[in-house]
């Protein structure tokens, strides 16, 4: 087994990019032939709804997780949550999920993000390369 610090968590929710702010993390790769990866978010308690519903209803769901430092592409996971445990003012939340190959997922939803928000042109480029730089820093 390997273990790594996770600096980054969102979830894909209808298309939608949510950012979960990290307290502290980390994913376990557990090197099993079926490619199951452990993933571990301490987060504040207020977050805990994001995570609830798909808890009760053993939903699977897109996440994708930044290892180690911020310049380091997103991971894309196909997870499910096994628990959450509470304590004062956080909570862990524990998933299991599958590395999808499709790395360049991420840079499709960008630029499908900046096609709804107006750009095109020479702009949508800009605009695109503009928040990839900002993203590696």
């Amino acid at each position: 087994m390997k273990t790594f610090k996770i600096v980054a968590l969102q979830i894909i929710d209808q298309q939608q990019t949510i950012d979960i702010p990290l307290t502290d993390g980390l994913i376990i790769n557990k090197e099993s032939e079926d490619g199951i990866w452990i993933i571990e978010a301490y987060i504040e308690k207020r977050l805990k709804k994001e995570f609830q519903s798909k808890y009760e209803n053993k939903e699977t769901f897109e996440v994708r997780v930044v290892i180690t430092h911020q310049g380091n592409d997103p991971a894309p996971f196909t997870a499910e949550v096994i628990t959450i445990r509470e304590f004062d003012s956080h909570i862990s939340v524990l998933l299991q999920g599958k590395l999808r190959r499709k790395r360049i997922e991420h840079l499709e939803l960008l630029l499908e993000k900046l096609i709804k928000e107006g750009y095109s042109g020479e702009a949508l480029t800009i605009e695109f390369k503009k928040r990839m730089k900002a993203k590696q820093t």
